[in-house]
């Protein structure tokens, strides 16, 4: 208990020593301004520029004027935060938190009672709840706003520290941006999840511009409030306020053609143009504004220069028909200004919109507004008759204006309307002539023509006074109109054109897509787009191929056609399959010189076997004439049985004389293997066994005899003997395809040399024909 009251007794000591040195420090920040405790927002602005124009330490001589000077800052601060004001007021507090510091503290000491407790102040999550909207809200009030009123949406959630973080700056920003129409709104994420994902929120906080019904996100630091800025006028439509200079101030006054009313801003402060941007963007289908960029435009309109000024005109560029000069201009004085002067002195009909704002419906008489339209061409020829209506609309009485609104309409582009009010009875020219109608509602018209034509001096047909008798007419109550019709609505002449419509579409998702999208969804995309690209241009680099080497077969065939044509005798064959004749001089290039993995098929023949034999060997070789590692060719035995009968005698294991029979040697083919020396061989009387036949050789003498003892090969004694049945030439290379298939699967036997043999260079001497030899 002792302790517990000591502990009471110096947190009570403490308390009091921070309130009194808090106090002492800051003082009474209403008698550092010199304002009242009951003094407005501005007021304190104003007292607070004119405080430190008067004490800054670079303009006041005072010694003790940096003391002053921070003394005011600081009071200022205090008191234009409605927060601290608040506490202030209620409690004397002049601090957010119990400490000196930039950064203000959010945990406040224990105390006896309630514990440690947290204090965010400014960074309160419920200001962010006090702006929040629904998906309702969003959807019936805020969307449609936003053509013409730009939006700022802050996205929101609890528990979020950096959303807590931001508050103090949202407050700053929305105090910055509301004196210029902008708004600032906040949506809780949790809540309403329709909003997040129609508006493509990434991440939670997140700032986000509304504009025209399109949404783009900020990305940003909240904390820079000029990045904001800029970011918010680029955001806003292309060229809305341009500089208007000495040069080019005639042609903009002059632009009233596009039936919108003109306007000059001039300041003198560069960040003041943001100020009117939003009401430039909230008037912009009535009144087009400019910047007036040049001292000559100041000193000809006599604008002052250290205050802001809003000039509008209508059709007479000479003098304005509103003005607006003030230090700071009051946005709502501003939009009432313009507000009341939104339309040329005599507007023209081209839209419903317009038509609906001008002519209202009214289905009683009290409400009724009769519309005066001169039908005229779109040309320079009947400038004057516009002229001469728009003086006489002005010249109309003012206490009918409130009834009757004088405008014009082009013939051609309002065809549809205007024809729908010719009467049926009459025919009626509806060229020059002034059309007065009453809308009892959106599509229910009644209306009379005037009996005469719009003249541009009235002595001639006097239809100045017949119109005024007309109008006046109609103005009573017991009086009605002539005709009655439906209408439909006016043709939108400022609507853009299909090829704009589109354009603008497209440069609107690009940019929407550049906004919304991020490093971690851009990579991706841009991954899958240049695989795309890629497998298109290898199938379109391969269809071209394919299409050049069909054009180069068909030019082929042509010149082979052409030369059958110019020859009478039969072309010669030429066949693609290239065979070698195996001799002395080829002996180098097709066998010792052969490149690793290189092979020679070798077809073994004589002068009496060519004609029968050669075209047998190209059809089993012919499948593998792509393949680059084979040579193919022939040797006729007359020429190299030397070098043959040497081959064999190097691949036996004991040296033998061999008596080879050279007609029986017809029909050998062989794989030459010159880099790694062997070679296998074919014979059609002689095929190779299994491995397991291998096994089961007899031992008689009357067996049959095994490849690899050679004796096939034709060097045998008995190899004529009766016994051996006999083969045809025809029937020699029966097999050869087969044994192709097994040389290349490596199933084939191979017989090993040390080195290859000479090849004879000359000419027997004393040549032995086959029969000989036999």
């Amino acid at each position: 208990m002792r302790w517990d009251r000591f502990r009471v007794l110096c947190l009570g000591f403490v308390w009091c020593w921070v309130f009194v040195s808090v106090l002492g420090e800051l003082g009474n920040p209403y008698k550092n301004l010199g304002v009242s405790p009951t003094a407005t927002t501005a007021e304190i602005r104003t007292a607070y520029k004119a405080l430190v124009k008067e004490w800054h330490p670079d303009k006041s001589k005072d010694p003790n004027a940096a003391d002053r000077f921070v003394e005011i800052k600081q009071s200022y601060e205090l008191l234009i935060d409605e927060y601290r004001r608040k506490l202030y007021d209620q409690k004397g507090i002049t601090e957010d938190a119990f400490h000196k510091g930039d950064h203000p503290s959010h945990f406040q000491p224990f105390s006896a009672t309630q514990g440690a407790r947290f204090n965010f102040h400014e960074e309160d999550i419920r200001f962010f709840h006090e702006l929040s909207i629904n998906t309702r809200m969003f959807d019936t009030v805020i969307l449609p706003a936003s053509q013409t009123k730009p939006y700022l949406i802050f996205f929101f959630a609890d528990w979020c520290f950096p959303c807590l973080q931001s508050a103090r700056h949202c407050r700053v920003i929305l105090d910055a941006i509301k004196p210029t129409g902008i708004d600032l709104v906040s949506v809780y994420a949790n809540r309403e999840p329709t909003v997040v994902r129609r508006l493509n929120v990434p991440s939670i906080p997140c700032m986000v511009l509304l504009v025209d019904g399109n949404s783009y996100i900020y990305r940003d630091g909240i904390t820079k409030y000029s990045k904001l800025y800029d970011f918010i006028k680029k955001k806003l439509p292309y060229k809305l306020v341009p500089t208007v200079g000495v040069d080019n101030v005639a042609s903009f006054l002059n632009g009233w053609t596009d039936n919108r009313v003109r306007g000059l801003i001039f300041t003198q402060k560069p960040k003041r143009q943001f100020y009117f941007l939003a009401t430039a963007f909230r008037f912009r289908q009535r009144v087009a504004f400019g910047f007036a960029e040049s001292q000559e435009l100041f000193a000809n309109y006599k604008v002052p220069l250290n205050m802001d000024t809003v000039l509008l005109f209508n059709e007479n560029a000479s003098s304005p028909v509103a003005s607006i000069t003030m230090e700071q201009i009051p946005i709502n004085k501003l939009h009432a200004v313009v507000s009341s002067n939104l339309y040329l002195a005599l507007p023209r009909l081209s839209s419903q919109n317009l038509l609906d704002e001008l002519c209202p419906s009214g289905w009683s008489k009290p409400k009724m507004k009769i519309c005066v339209a001169l039908v005229t061409e779109e040309s320079s020829e009947h400038d004057l008759h516009r002229k001469a209506f728009r003086q006489y609309a002005e010249q109309f009485p003012k206490g009918h204006k409130e009834k009757v609104q004088f405008t014009y309409i082009y013939h051609k582009r309002q065809a549809h309307f205007i024809n729908a009010l010719r009467p049926n009875d009459q025919f009626v020219e509806p060229l020059l002539r002034i059309l007065l109608f009453w809308r009892r509602d959106n599509s229910l018209v009644k209306y009379e023509w005037s009996p005469v034509k719009w003249e541009i001096e009235n002595h001639l047909n006097n239809s100045h006074e017949k119109l005024a008798e007309t109008i006046l007419r109609l103005l009573k109550s017991t009086e009605n109109f002539q005709y009655e019709a439906h209408v439909t609505d006016l043709f939108d002449e400022h609507a853009l054109t299909l090829l704009k419509k589109i354009f603008f579409r497209i440069t609107q998702y690009i940019e929407l897509a550049y906004d919304s999208l991020g490093k971690e969804q851009v990579l991706p995309i841009l991954s899958v787009l240049g695989s795309i690209l890629f497998i298109l241009g290898i199938g379109y680099l391969m269809a071209h191929l394919v299409e050049q080497e069909e054009e180069n077969v068909k030019k082929m065939r042509a010149s082979d056609k052409s030369g059958n044509n110019n020859n009478n005798s039969k072309p010669s064959y030429q066949p693609e399959l290239k065979l070698h004749d195996f001799r002395s001089e080829s002996y180098n290039a097709l066998v010792r010189m052969l490149k690793p993995g290189c092979r020679t098929v070798l077809l073994i023949l004589d002068m009496q076997s060519r004609q029968q034999l050669i075209p047998q060997f190209h059809r089993a070789v012919w499948p593998y004439r792509k393949n680059k590692t084979l040579n193919f060719a022939y040797m006729y035995i007359e020429k190299g049985l030397a070098w043959y009968k040497d081959l064999l005698q190097v691949s036996l294991f004991e040296e033998t004389e061999l008596n080879i029979n050279p007609r029986n040697c017809v029909g050998t083919v062989l794989a030459l293997n010159g880099h790694r020396k062997y070679f296998c061989v074919f014979h059609a009387k002689h095929r190779e066994k299994k491995k397991k036949a291998l096994k089961k050789i007899e031992k008689s003498k009357d067996a049959e005899k095994d490849c690899e003892s050679g004796a096939f090969i034709g060097f045998n004694s008995e190899s004529d003997s009766e016994s051996e049945d006999v083969l045809l030439e025809g029937a020699l290379l029966d097999g050869l395809s087969n044994w192709l298939d097994r040389l290349f699967e490596g199933s084939t036997q191979r017989y090993h040399i040390n080195y290859w043999p000479e090849f004879p260079i000359k000419k027997l001497d004393h040549y032995q024909t086959p029969s000989a030899l036999a």
